[in-house]
């Protein structure tokens, strides 16, 4: 999404490394790919703070986007937690190395980020639709 954002810069990749495993492997915490697509909403949005009026509007469409995702994210895989959607727990030595050699992440981890990027496309699309 940086680049369909016109983010332009590696910089911004960087961000969502923290979020792997939940954030840094602990589970408890949002999948990286909800974590991760908050923050990329919140760059979308980014304005100058200096107009108040447009900022007040870019953090409502923030937070509303935010929460929609949440919820449709929710409802099609019955949790956000790393944790939940995994049934695995990282911090059991093994569990991680085991977890990315087995291939599992490709029908779990994988699924949950293209359902990510194609909901922030949907929004882009929306806003297309809409005029913004």
């Amino acid at each position: 999404m940086w680049e369909a954002y016109d983010l332009k810069n590696e910089d911004f990749l960087w961000t969502a490394i923290p979020f792997n495993g939940g954030i840094s492997g602990h589970q408890q915490a949002p999948c990286g790919a909800v974590s991760a697509s908050a923050v990329c909403l919140g760059l979308r949005h980014r304005c100058s703070l200096s107009d108040k009026e447009t900022a007040k509007k870019a953090r409502n469409n923030i937070r509303l986007q935010a929460g929609k995702l949440i919820d449709d994210f929710t409802g099609q895989f019955g949790d956000i937690t790393c944790r939940g959607l995994l049934g695995l727990d990282f911090n059991v030595p093994g569990t991680y190395q085991q977890f990315r050699e087995s291939g599992r992440a490709k029908d779990t981890c994988e699924k949950y980020v293209l359902y990510i990027i194609e909901k922030l496309f949907a929004f882009e699309n929306e806003a297309a639709t809409a005029g913004s």
